[in-house]
């Protein structure tokens, strides 16, 4: 479904959201909330419209804010060839390589932790494949957390560095939160979830697209950390209706399957049309 007048950076150009040429030969994904929506598993149909985009020749890439290490379960060996962004940009996966880009510097992980004491906050603390976690047994995240039974679960001090870390609950969630931001950290407070996501440094998806030379795509993406994505993107989908991604959406559709599968096959017709 289109967005309403005024509120898609397309629609005063007069784009036309079912007819368009494509240039970029790369097609970017979030993963949850865009194609996932259970948390455990992508609809085949979904899949299905993936795989037009492969076999038209695109350059299929997954972004999400999970690690590497909690895609390969929700993506369950498919699309083999794809590169794998993690962690919000803190991880890549090329050909089955994982390696981080981004890590937390140990001055700057001293001055998070000494927040999380302040604000009596637990947390899950990644490291390039394994994970410290203090919060609730029975916390919603849990279950999105290594889903495949592929890590292992250590204390902080064990991992060799930290890519991400959530805060799953603290006295005073904006506090540590404005800690984060004094400390030159990217934050997503997500709302919904009542959690927050730190990165080190400026790290997001589209800046570890552009450390690998990936400069022109389209994506697909439905909450906050997809906004630099989509904001540099040739073609911008966003799922849902988030309002902070109102001024760089090209076009919308409904966080449905059959919607999303959809719109992934206009954009493999697009791209059959360039071959």
């Amino acid at each position: 479904m289109a967005v309403a007048a005024g509120r898609c950076r397309c629609e005063s150009a007069g784009y036309n959201p079912t007819m368009f040429n494509l240039h970029a030969r790369t097609a970017v994904f979030d993963v949850d909330g865009t194609l996932c929506f259970d948390g455990w598993s992508i609809d085949d149909r979904i899949l299905a419209a993936i795989g037009e985009c492969e076999g038209a020749g695109l350059h299929v890439v997954f972004a999400s804010a999970r690690p590497v290490r909690d895609l390969l379960p929700v993506l369950d060996g498919a699309f083999g060839s794809a590169t794998l962004i993690g962690g919000n940009g803190s991880l890549v996966s090329v050909e089955g390589r994982v390696r981080a880009r981004a890590a937390f510097d140990p001055a700057g992980l001293d001055a998070l932790m000494e927040a999380v004491g302040r604000y009596r906050a637990t947390y899950l603390a990644d490291g390039p494949w394994d994970y410290a976690y203090t919060g609730p047994v029975d916390h919603p995240i849990l279950s999105r957390v290594d889903q495949g039974g592929l890590a292992r679960r250590v204390e902080l001090a064990e991992l060799p560095e930290v890519v991400k870390f959530l805060v799953v609950g603290a006295s005073d969630m904006v506090g540590i939160a404005e800690v984060g931001r004094g400390l030159g950290l990217t934050v997503n407070h997500h709302l919904d979830e009542a959690i927050i996501d730190f990165a080190p440094g400026s790290t997001t998806k589209w800046e570890a697209l552009t450390s690998m030379g990936i400069g022109e795509y389209t994506a697909f993406g439905n909450d906050i950390n997809d906004f630099d994505l989509l904001r540099n993107a040739e073609r911008a989908v966003r799922v849902g209706a988030h309002p902070g991604l109102d001024d760089v959406a090209h076009v919308s559709v409904a966080a449905d399957p059959e919607a999303v599968a959809n719109e992934i096959a206009l954009l493999a017709r697009a791209a059959r049309a360039l071959v």
